[in-house]
């Protein structure tokens, strides 16, 4: 396996990852760390997809991390900023 493929596996683990422990509610859908799994995880395999220049896989992957982002924010806006 080359850079990439290994690039693309961890995101597709990370992502795999995200829904076995929803599955078996070992963590909440709703939850931070869901959420913070399932950005990483569409993150890291685009960056896999755009350096094979696969673009079904790139636009997959930018609209997962285009929800998941959208879900952080909202995340943080229903529950208050932690950091102010």
């Amino acid at each position: 396996m080359n850079l990439t493929d290994w690039i693309g596996t961890v995101g597709v683990f990370v992502l795999l990852l995200a829904y076995f422990l929803v599955a078996l509610n070992v963590i909440d859908s709703k939850g931070l760390a869901y959420i913070l799994l399932n950005l990483v995880g569409a993150v890291v395999a685009g960056f896999a997809s755009y350096f094979l220049n696969y673009w079904p896989f790139i636009i997959l992957e930018g609209a997962w991390t285009a929800v998941s982002l959208y879900s952080l924010v909202e995340y943080f806006r229903t529950r208050g900023n932690p950091l102010a």
